[in-house]
C-alpha cells in the first residue's frame, strides 16, 4: 500500500513491556460485560423490545431487541452501498474475544473459529465473555432478526472468530488470557488460514513487535486485507499522540472514531498512522446472547470505527474479488469525505468512510488524495519524462554570436557615416 506517511510512524517505541489495550470505551460495553455469559440457550431468555438508548447498561439475562436502525447505517449510506454489494461470500476474521453464535443476528453468520487462548472450554470460537468480539461481528455482519432493526454493514458476510483473549479484567491479565501482541499475531496467521480476505483487529498497543509486523506482512501477501484500531486514549497505557500496532504498520488500514457530526475525538489516538475514520459512538450491535445493546453512548471507541471499516472492506472484496487489499484500502481513502480533497492530516487521517463511493470509485489515477497503487508508478516515470531542465547551460558559441552582433552595429555605423556625409557634400555643392 502507498502511504507515504507511514514513515514516522515505524520508529519502534521506547518500552520494554507490552500491555494492549483493547479500543473499548471507558464505559459501556466493559461494564454492561462485568457478568460472565451463561450456558443457557438465547431461547430460553425472556424476551423484550425497547427503544435505543446511548450508554445505558444491558441485561445479558433478558433478549432485548431494539427496533431503531443502527445511526452509523445512515451516515454510512448503507442502502446505496447494498445496491452493489453485501459481503456475500466474503469471510471476514475477527481477531478478537470470540463471538457468541447464540445470539440470533449471529447464528447463521459465524463459522467454527479458532480459541487461541485455551481455557474457554470452546476451541471454535463461538463463545464469548468479554461481549466485545460480539459486539463488532454484529456491526460487520449482522443478519436481520424480527423485532429488531440491528443489521450489519456487510450483511451477507460470513465472520470467522478467532479469540485471542478471554476477558478484560485483572484476573484474567494475571492469570494469562488477556491480549498479548504475540497472541494477536499468531490471531491473524489464524484468520488467514481460515479464507478472511478482511481481518479485523480491534486493539492497539504502543510497542512495535517483530512477530506482529510479520504476521501483517504475511497476511498482505496472501490477499487479506488487516483493518485495526488506531487506538483509544481512554485505554491505552500511554495516552500520548502517536502510532499504534498493528495499525501503524505498512500495509494495515487503520481507523480512528468520529463522534456523532463525523468530527474528531479526543477520546481517540491521533497521529501519522491514522488512514481513515468511521463512526465510533451510539453503536447499536449484537449483545452477547442477549438480542441488542446501544453502546458506546458516552465516548467514543476506535474499535467500533474500525469494524465499520472491515465491513466496508467486505463490500469492496464481493465487488471487486480480482483486486489486492493495497487497492481496497485505496478505494476508501480516496472517496472518504474530507476538507481538502488534496490533502490528509493526523486527526482524521483521509476522512470519514463513504462505503458507497468507494464501490463506485474508478481508478484511472487522477483522483485528488493518496496516490494509486495502480497508477502511481506510472504517473511518476511520466512526470520524469516531461520535466525541463531550466538550469543554466554554457553556450559554446555565445563569444561568436557576440562579436557579430558587435561587427553588425559598427558596420551599421560606417553605413550611416558614409551616408551623412554623402548628404553634407551635396548641400555645399548646391550653395
Amino acid at each position: 500500500m502507498t502511504l507515504a506517511h507511514r514513515g514516522p510512524a515505524r520508529r519502534r517505541a521506547a518500552v520494554t513491556g507490552l500491555l494492549v489495550a483493547l479500543t473499548l470505551p471507558a464505559s459501556g460495553l466493559a461494564a454492561a460485560a462485568a457478568a460472565p455469559t451463561t450456558a443457557v440457550p438465547a431461547t430460553t431468555f425472556p424476551t423484550t423490545a425497547v427503544p435505543a438508548a446511548a450508554g445505558r447498561q444491558c441485561d445479558q439475562a433478558v433478549v432485548t431487541y431494539v427496533p431503531d436502525s443502527p445511526p452509523a447505517l445512515t451516515r454510512l449510506a448503507a442502502p446505496r452501498a447494498w445496491s452493489s454489494a453485501t459481503g456475500a461470500g466474503v469471510v471476514v476474521g475477527v481477531v478478537d474475544s470470540g463471538v457468541d453464535s447464540r445470539n440470533a443476528h449471529l447464528t447463521d453468520a459465524v463459522l467454527p473459529g479458532v480459541d487461541l487462548v485455551g481455557v474457554a472450554g470452546d476451541p471454535t470460537g463461538r463463545t464469548d465473555t468479554a461481549g466485545h468480539g460480539t459486539a463488532v461481528a454484529g456491526q460487520i455482519a449482522a443478519r436481520q432478526v424480527t423485532g429488531s432493526g440491528v443489521v450489519g454493514l456487510a450483511p451477507g458476510a460470513t465472520i470467522l472468530p478467532v479469540r485471542v483473549y478471554y476477558a478484560d479484567d485483572d484476573q484474567a491479565r494475571e492469570q494469562g488470557v488477556a491480549p498479548d501482541a504475540g497472541r494477536i499475531a499468531a490471531g491473524i496467521d489464524a484468520a488467514v488460514a481460515g479464507g478472511a480476505r478482511v481481518v479485523n483487529v480491534s486493539m492497539s498497543t504502543p510497542v512495535d513487535t517483530p512477530a506482529l509486523a510479520e504476521a501483517v506482512q504475511r497476511a498482505t501477501a496472501a490477499g487479506a486485507l488487516v483493518v485495526a484500531s488506531a487506538g483509544n486514549r481512554t485505554t491505552s497505557s500511554d495516552e500520548t499522540d502517536g502510532p499504534r500496532y498493528p495499525a501503524a504498520y505498512e500495509g494495515v488500514l487503520a481507523v480512528t472514531a468520529v463522534d456523532v457530526d463525523d468530527n474528531p475525538s479526543g477520546d481517540a489516538i491521533h497521529g501519522a498512522h491514522v488512514d481513515v475514520a468511521a463512526p465510533g459512538t451510539n453503536i447499536l450491535t449484537a449483545f452477547h446472547a442477549a438480542g441488542d445493546c446501544m453502546l458506546s453512548g458516552d465516548g467514543v471507541s476506535t474499535s467500533f470505527a474500525t469494524a465499520y471499516v472491515s465491513a466496508a472492506a467486505a463490500l469492496l472484496v464481493q465487488r471487486y474479488p480480482e483486486e489486492t487489499p493495497a487497492q481496497w484500502a485505496h478505494r476508501l481513502e480516496v472517496t472518504a469525505a474530507r476538507d481538502q480533497p488534496a490533502a490528509r492530516d493526523d486527526l482524521v487521517g483521509w476522512g470519514v468512510v463513504r462505503p458507497d463511493e468507494a464501490l463506485a470509485f474508478v481508478d484511472d489515477g487522477t483522483a485528488l488524495g493518496p496516490p494509486s497503487p495502480v497508477h502511481a508508478a506510472a504517473a511518476g516515470e511520466a512526470a520524469d519524462a516531461r520535466t525541463v531542465d531550466v538550469s543554466p547551460r554554457v553556450d559554446p558559441l555565445a563569444g561568436a554570436r557576440r562579436a557579430a552582433v558587435w561587427w553588425g552595429i559598427a558596420g551599421a555605423a560606417v553605413v550611416l557615416l558614409a551616408a551623412l556625409g554623402a548628404r553634407v557634400t551635396g548641400r555645399r555643392r548646391r550653395g
